[in-house]
């Protein structure tokens, strides 16, 4: 079987098909109090639906642990998710858009405490507007990095200071634009041993964010989540792989 190659151009990868099959998430169970209850009371060994995307051509490195942090912000028009579009320049997953996050640091023994200092030093967050209300699980990515995303809410108001060098832009899209699966689309890479994955782009204006590849899958993993806790477990909804 042949591995699956690093993607460089996303959006050049052929679509099969939406989502709009699965139903998009009501917007009573996006909603702070909510959240709260549900991560509070869920099972802590949920299975994901998609547990990542390792095996590729950097299958041989040493997984690295990692923590990002999906911080969801209250705002009058409901929850937002905040998120950043990394710098053109860098080495790794240039100009891609991605929560805010990276390695572990040594000594950090807890993934919210790299979730936490991840997001001061790329976009200037302080820790005192977050509330951390939970994890899911960890998502491994091609490039052997095993990431635990740290669920928090984080309270209006705030201001960002950027890092020049890693963030171009932070911009916020409408949790319940990425909790409904018909914005969901399912890329199949030809020739790539049936490899595929997610995109969930989001337009503001004229601007169009292509949110893909780690990032996108773990906010699936978050519908799989919120959808098998307000359905209950034995009516988990398909899996985008169906």
């Amino acid at each position: 079987m042949a591995r699956p190659s690093l993607i460089r151009d996303p959006r050049a990868v052929p679509v099969m098909r939406a989502d709009d099959h699965l139903p998009a998430l009501p917007p009573q169970l996006l909603l702070p109090p909510v959240l709260r209850h549900v991560f509070a009371t869920a099972p802590t060994d949920w299975p994901p639906e998609l547990p990542g995307d390792g095996g590729g051509p950097l299958a041989e490195r040493t997984p690295a642990a990692a923590a990002v942090l999906v911080p969801l912000v209250p705002r009058e028009d409901g929850l937002r998710v905040l998120l950043t579009r990394r710098t053109d320049h860098l080495r790794d997953h240039a100009g891609q858009i991605s929560f805010p996050g990276g390695r572990v640091d040594p000594g950090e023994t807890d993934p919210v405490v790299t979730a936490l200092r991840e997001a001061r030093e790329e976009v200037g967050l302080d820790a005192r507007h977050v509330e951390v209300i939970g994890a899911l699980p960890v998502y491994t990515t091609v490039t052997a990095y095993r990431v635990t995303p740290v669920v928090a809410l984080v309270h209006p108001p705030f201001e960002l200071s950027l890092d020049a060098f890693e963030v171009a832009e932070a911009f916020e899209v409408p949790l319940q634009f990425l909790m409904t699966p018909a914005h969901h689309r399912i890329h199949q890479l030809d020739g790539d041993a049936g490899r595929r994955f997610l995109s969930m782009p989001w337009r503001e204006g004229e601007r169009e964010y292509f949110i893909w590849g780690a990032t996108a899958a773990m906010l699936r993993n978050l519908y799989h989540f919120l959808a098998r806790a307000q359905a209950g477990a034995a009516s988990a909804p398909l899996s985008f792989m169906a």
